[in-house]
């Protein structure tokens, strides 16, 4: 485990090699001497540039023919050693340039733009999110990952460095949404109302102050360390697939041969003496399930496994009690079955309720409520597909065109968040999933999980590359504070944060390093608050401050262009891919930590860690 600094944000050059930078820049310029006259009247408009007149700047630029004609001059560095003691960045080419190169094809899905530097090219790569490209104004500097390798182009001068963002933000805006990065382009693709999202350079963070001054945090908070805690074989050879975490006595480790039983400590996990397997019932054979949801007290589990295209028919209802498959449900609408995608408890604390009977169900095109509660008042059996009990469909939505659902999630009060493919988040109120509330758009990638708080002002997105924080407060006309949830925001929509990985941490995290499971700690009472963000990205579990990253006066937002990125976070590393990485319930943080403990499962093994504060 780390932080995320130390081994990027290193000076590159001494003082001695930047003084024979700027004169090797000066010889080499492609540039003709007129033009460098030109440019350099260019480099006094980019150092008074407001995001306002950044569309002249592209104009002016155009005009000259230096935009996408001429490669840019530029020291490439790259690093080595990995991980080790000895890694360091090297100078791999003291003469470098670079330029954004238009390889517009006629296949539309293939990206137009990309980033090249020579000679060699040393580079060729997409301007897309894969390269998490990050920044520091202070050396000049934009690190990147490309080829399986991090790479460092330094800049010249303040004035190229400002011209180097600003093509990228350029190019990757036309790459992502392919139209062209201007203003009609821009309200084509966020429409009014969501103009901080477009220009998040001029966007108010009036919103995200208001948020952190509601929170009264402490004025200064402790240093804290991770401790590890416990570490659980999955036992019997068999690996795990998933968890699912109690708030009460158990939590649950899903494999593929069963359901295995561990105890809740305050400390985390513990298996010994609760080893108890979950098999299918009579006539029903047991395969690995996708989901497994609590309900009832946590005495109850419904499981769903994956049938075709990822998607189930129907769940299996287990008494955990006996450990025993005790009916199996079908999915079902007018006489017909269907299929669902995803299913989740009704709110934050259902699982808790020892009369639940619903849940929510979600597939492509279609958010739901389903009642376990038989209208026939038949007695569930097992047995045949044909004499399963059918669920019934108490509430939702069937959409006729392509909404494209892809994952959810409910907070305290049964308000439900939706993610789709096209990178959309839908909000919907408990009272109606007819029409969302509010509908935030997509920046390009698609939502492959959703998580929010239980007051449902804070939502959090996960996508392969990123996660994205979007916060749902607004005040209607008579000043009251409501969230998207319960009203429509109009134009009063902040511009969302990004948690990302510095390009070297999302090339150690390994070749599975896409983000999945994006979650806030877990709380299920008003008036508490979570703490901290969890996602895992291949052997990395990563942890960010919460208060942290709404701190719009953070260091990692300082000078940034674009939305506002945040690399502040703590690195759980395992030597194998890891499963999943949760919270477990606050009533489980001790006196000593301000958090309940971080359970980390990897195939064979699970962990518990505490955040201890560090003395």
């Amino acid at each position: 485990m780390g932080g995320s600094h130390s081994r990027e944000d290193i000076d590159l050059t001494s003082s001695d090699e930047e003084e024979e930078y700027e004169e090797d820049y000066d010889a080499r310029s492609p540039i003709s001497e007129p033009a460098a006259s030109a440019g350099q009247r260019d480099d006094d408009l980019l150092r008074t540039a407001t995001p306002s007149s950044l569309e002249a700047i592209d104009a002016k630029l155009r005009s000259l023919d230096l935009k996408y004609q001429h490669p840019t001059a530029a020291k490439l560095y790259l690093h080595v050693g990995g991980s080790s003691p000895s890694a360091r960045w090297v100078l791999d080419e003291r003469r470098a340039t670079y330029a954004f190169v238009d390889k517009a094809s006629d296949d539309a899905s293939s990206p137009r733009w990309f980033l090249e530097v020579r000679p060699g090219p040393r580079v060729s790569a997409p301007v897309d999110s894969a390269l998490q490209l990050k920044t520091n104004p202070t050396q000049r500097r934009a690190d990147f990952a490309a080829g399986g390798s991090v790479w460092a182009l330094r800049l010249p001068t303040d004035a190229e460095f400002r011209r180097f963002g600003l093509e990228y933000e350029r190019c990757i805006f036309e790459n992502t949404y392919g139209v062209e990065a201007t203003d009609e382009g821009r309200k084509e693709v966020f429409g009014a109302d969501f103009a901080a999202w477009a220009r998040p350079d001029e966007a108010d963070d009036a919103v995200w102050a208001d948020a952190e001054e509601s929170l009264n945090p402490p004025a200064a908070a402790p240093a804290r360390d991770l401790l590890e805690e416990f570490e659980e074989d999955a036992g019997d050879g068999d690996s795990i697939q998933s968890l699912a975490l109690g708030a009460l006595d158990n939590s649950f480790l899903v494999g593929g041969a069963g359901i295995q039983v561990v105890k809740n400590f305050q400390h985390g996990l513990h298996g010994k003496g609760a080893s108890v397997r979950i098999s299918g019932g009579s006539g029903i054979a047991y395969s690995t399930p996708k989901k497994a949801l609590l309900m009832r007290g946590e005495t109850n589990m419904l499981l769903m496994s994956p049938g075709e295209a990822l998607r189930s028919n129907g769940v299996h209802h287990v008494d955990i009690e006996t450990g025993k498959v005790v009916a199996e449900w079908r999915f079902e609408k007018d006489g017909t079955d269907i299929t669902m995608r995803d299913i989740a408890n009704d709110s934050k604390g259902a699982q808790l309720e020892p009369s639940g009977s619903t849940f929510l169900g979600l597939d492509d095109n279609r958010l739901c409520r389903w009642d376990m509660r038989d209208a026939r008042g038949r007695v569930q059996t097992i047995g045949s597909s044909s004499e399963s009990p059918v669920l019934k469909w108490s509430q939702g939505h069937q959409f006729s065109r392509g909404t494209n659902f892809q994952c959810f999630a409910s907070t305290g009060d049964g308000s439900i968040v939706v993610g789709s493919v096209d990178g959309k988040i839908r909000l919907y109120s408990k009272s109606s999933m007819r029409m969302a509330k509010t509908a935030f758009p997509g920046l390009g990638s698609p939502i492959t999980h959703v998580d929010v708080t239980f007051d449902g002002k804070w939502i959090l997105g996960t996508t392969d590359t990123y996660l994205i924080l979007i916060c749902t407060i607004f005040k209607d006309k008579d000043g009251k504070e409501k969230t998207g949830f319960s009203g429509r925001m109009g134009n009063r929509i902040a511009a969302p944060r990004l948690l990302k990985l510095t390009p070297l941490d999302s090339i150690l995290a390994g070749t599975d390093n896409k983000f999945h499971g994006g979650q806030f700690s877990w709380v299920t009472e008003n008036g508490k608050q979570e703490k901290h963000l969890v996602a895992t990205v291949g052997k990395f579990s990563v942890i960010w401050n919460f208060q942290q990253v709404k701190d719009s006066n953070h260091e990692c937002y300082r000078d940034q262009q674009g939305l506002k990125s945040c690399y502040c976070y703590k690195v759980v590393l395992k030597d194998e891919s890891i499963v999943d990485s949760r919270f477990m319930h606050e009533k489980f943080a001790t006196g000593d930590s301000p958090e309940a403990p971080l359970v980390v499962a990897t195939p064979m093994k699970v962990s518990s860690f505490s955040i201890a504060n560090r003395r």
